[in-house]
């Protein structure tokens, strides 16, 4: 299995080495027979090599970034997307530097063409390498080992990447701990799913010194534990999980960078703010802005601002409900500004006031956070920190993901903290506002849609039993 995962390493390293260096090539022509020539003083060989190494090191930083280069992990339309995007910001910010160099505005027209060659390009690369790829390394045949009564679940995600996985047993967890090491030495990874604690821990161990890829179901514990600190007081290792996630000079730099950012985008996005609430006045004539009861750090209520995207009486009946797939309360104008997310942007000046932040957990409705808690307290844990625009559960998850899901990711946001990480989710947003999943809604006819949990499971009020679709609710 070691030697498997390092012909695949291999090959992943010299598929991304020869796409990113294609794509610099037709850059580097573009400037060299184009925009080198705009230049007040023209560049020679070894000008142009460090504008080559230039670009190419910021369009590997993005596609690493964006996920561009993750052939046999992603689907090739999402690796499509994902490279195109990189590439795209890329080419910006190479023609920004050319307007620097050359002191006015050349014309784009050489660089957009060169985009289109390289997305031609693109395309080829990720049908060629991707086919290739699943001919030398066929899906993982996998053991599942699960608890609960839900797996099913589980099971309909893992077949969304049948090309990495292929569930070729299912196994209830047992005291038969013997029968169960002899079926994981017939398989080349094993999947732990929602076990009660001994006994993951059990065969985790077995699948480690039999050296067993291993994918685990985290619990809420887990999660926290993983952002600890490690101490080093004596001879005895101990984990430290502090009182706060946020030290206080992360807590300056965040509301520094929350304030300009704000500012920032509050002026370069006016014309659209305005539009977007002309399109809502003219539509029906009602209230432009709509305020709605969220909750942030410390499960503090405060009023969010939205676009209005649904009808006026959304919610006559006096019921919080989620948005549903097919929900008939949209408008026409909420359908679009929804999908392109122009309906958050009033949200803004929310963070200005200090009620959001730009990166952190969305903030929840008090009635369905109450729902949720009933099967699931740890759900206020979402609230140790300041609500955000976007977040860890907004990148990686979609706007229906299971609470439980969406709890987790939450987590480990808040238990793994970096300036760095907010600058990283932040610049990955840019991905999800185009990925048309990341907008789905709830199945129609639900309000939370809880499910029953499970019997027998360790974490009766938060186990995967137990998750439910979550997104922001009638706005």
């Amino acid at each position: 299995m070691q030697k498997l995962q390092m012909r695949k390493r291999i090959y992943n390293l010299i598929m991304a080495f020869l796409i990113v260096v294609l794509e610099t090539a037709v850059v580097s022509y573009v400037w060299v027979v184009y925009y080198n020539t705009e230049l007040p003083k023209a560049y020679y060989f070894w000008g142009h090599v460090f504008i080559s190494a230039v670009y190419l090191c910021v369009l590997l930083f993005a596609s690493l970034m964006y996920g561009g280069l993750k052939i046999g992990s992603y689907r090739m339309l999402e690796l499509l997307f994902s490279q195109v995007i990189a590439t795209s910001l890329t080419d910006i910010l190479f023609y920004a530097m050319v307007c620097m160099l050359a002191y006015h505005f050349p014309t784009p027209v050489p660089l957009i063409v060169g985009l289109i060659v390289q997305c031609v390009l693109i395309g080829a690369w990720i049908f060629l390498a991707t086919n290739v790829y699943r001919g030398l390394f066929p899906p993982l045949d996998v053991l599942l080992i699960y608890d609960g009564t839900h797996k099913d679940l589980f099971v309909e995600k893992v077949k969304t990447r049948r090309h990495q996985f292929t569930i070729t047993e299912t196994v209830h967890v047992s005291d038969d701990f013997e029968d169960m090491f002899k079926k994981i030495d017939g398989h080349e990874a094993v999947m732990l799913w929602d076990l009660e604690t001994s006994a993951r821990n059990r065969l985790h161990k077995y699948c480690y010194e039999k050296s067993k890829e291993t994918y685990v179901s985290p619990k809420i514990v887990d999660i926290v534990l993983r952002g600890a600190a490690t101490l080093h007081f004596f001879d005895t290792p101990l984990m430290l999980t502090k009182s706060s996630p946020l030290e206080f000079e992360h807590m300056v730099i965040k509301r520094l960078f929350d304030i300009l950012f704000a500012l920032f985008l509050t002026v370069l996005l006016s014309p659209f703010m305005l539009i977007t609430a002309l399109c809502i006045k003219l539509y029906d004539r009602g209230p432009v802005l709509y305020k709605q009861t969220r909750c942030t750090i410390g499960n503090r209520e405060f009023l969010i601002y939205k676009f209005r995207s649904m009808v006026v009486e959304a919610e006559s009946d006096g019921v919080a409900r989620l948005a549903s797939r097919n929900d008939d309360r949209i408008t026409p104008v909420g359908r679009v500004i929804r999908k392109i997310r122009f309906d958050e942007l009033p949200q803004l000046f929310n963070v200005l006031k200090g009620d959001m932040s730009f990166v952190g957990p969305r903030p929840e409705r008090p009635e369905i956070i109450e729902q949720y808690k009933k099967v699931m307290p740890e759900f206020t844990y979402r609230t140790k920190v300041k609500a955000g625009l976007t977040g860890y559960a907004q990148v990686y998850g979609k706007y229906n993901t299971l609470p439980y899901d969406k709890l987790k990711l939450d987590l480990f946001y808040i238990e793994n903290f970096s300036v760095w990480l907010d600058l990283r989710l932040i610049i990955l947003t840019l991905k999800t506002i185009f990925m048309p999943e990341s907008t789905e809604g709830i199945v129609d006819g639900n309000v939370t849609a809880l499910l029953t949990p499970p019997e027998g499971s360790e974490e009766p009020a938060g186990s995967e039993g137990a998750r439910a679709p979550e997104g922001d609710n009638n706005e």
